[in-house]
């Protein structure tokens, strides 16, 4: 992509990402992800109601009158971008391809981080790990990760979301918010990794998928491009028979993660790419906020 072009296209975001975060996400993204940890902030004279297990025995001592610990939320978080760009990414059925959606709604959530003063960092996955851009705080940071969805241009095509996160659940040393973008067609299991990545991380997947996969039009015979490994296919969309192997076979990738969620107790995010991804976001913030 021309550096022109590419500024442009940023910049687009950017304003478009932070808008939606100032007017709409940055309220519901502090109120659905807080810090699990506690550190020590000060002693105070112990006060009818407070906990006696907080008392310091050591400053009681000294002044001769109760004085107890208190203890302030640690607020900082580490959110976390494993994105794929597969060949699947390039796919438009519509006016957007996957990929610019992907970019939209991880700018999104990069921005709202952020905004709350957490860290973001961003992994881009295929068959093997494309880039890894480690977790930093700041608005630029944030420009970097927008221009490195835009303009990384993967030198693989197939889908291993298997290694993307045992990667992830090596580089990640601390407990991370982490969103797993994909339309999530990977014919290798990945249940394994996923089961152990969401025992550590709070891990959440934004699955998107495209309405022609679960119900295509009668349109005659249509070629078919897999963008992943560039067979293709001619389908006769007028054989009931032969389009109900077809829906059946994405459907078997959809509820693969839906029931891998359902028993891991992860969230998971539904998202087509032909409808408006800002309400399934909104309706994850409500969800998580209200079960807290």
């Amino acid at each position: 992509m021309e550096t022109l072009e590419l500024l442009k296209k940023v910049r687009k975001i950017e304003i478009k990402s932070k808008g939606l975060t100032n007017h709409i996400f940055a309220g519901s993204y502090h109120s659905t992800f807080k810090g699990k940890g506690i550190s020590f902030s000060e002693v105070k004279e112990y006060q009818y109601g407070d906990d006696i297990r907080n008392i310091d025995w050591n400053v009681t001592a000294r002044f001769n009158h109760p004085y107890v610990k208190v203890y302030e939320e640690e607020r900082e978080l580490t959110v976390m971008l494993l994105v794929d760009i597969s060949g699947s990414s390039l796919f438009a059925s519509r006016n957007q391809f996957r990929k610019e959606i992907i970019t939209e709604i991880s700018a999104i959530l990069a921005y709202s981080a952020v905004q709350n003063n957490d860290k973001i960092g961003l992994i881009l996955f295929t068959d093997k790990i494309e880039k890894y851009i480690p977790p930093k705080k700041g608005k630029k940071h944030v420009l970097y990760i927008i221009r490195e969805l835009l303009n990384t241009q993967s030198e693989s095509r197939g889908t291993d979301i298997s290694n993307a996160l045992k990667y992830f659940f090596n580089v990640a040393k601390k407990r991370c918010i982490t969103f797993l973008i994909s339309d999530f067609i990977d014919d290798k299991p990945y249940n394994k990794s996923y089961k152990i990545v969401a025992k550590k991380h709070d891990l959440i997947s934004i699955h998107l998928y495209d309405t022609l996969e679960i119900d295509f039009p009668e349109a005659g015979l249509v070629y078919l491009s897999d963008l992943e490994n560039h067979d293709k296919l001619l389908l006769d969309t007028t054989n009931k028979r032969l389009m109900n192997i077809f829906k059946n076979l994405f459907s078997k990738y959809h509820k693969k993660i839906n029931d891998l969620c359902t028993k891991t107790g992860n969230s998971l995010i539904s998202i087509s790419i032909d409808e408006d991804y800002i309400k399934a976001l909104i309706s994850f913030f409500k969800k998580r906020t209200s079960v807290q």
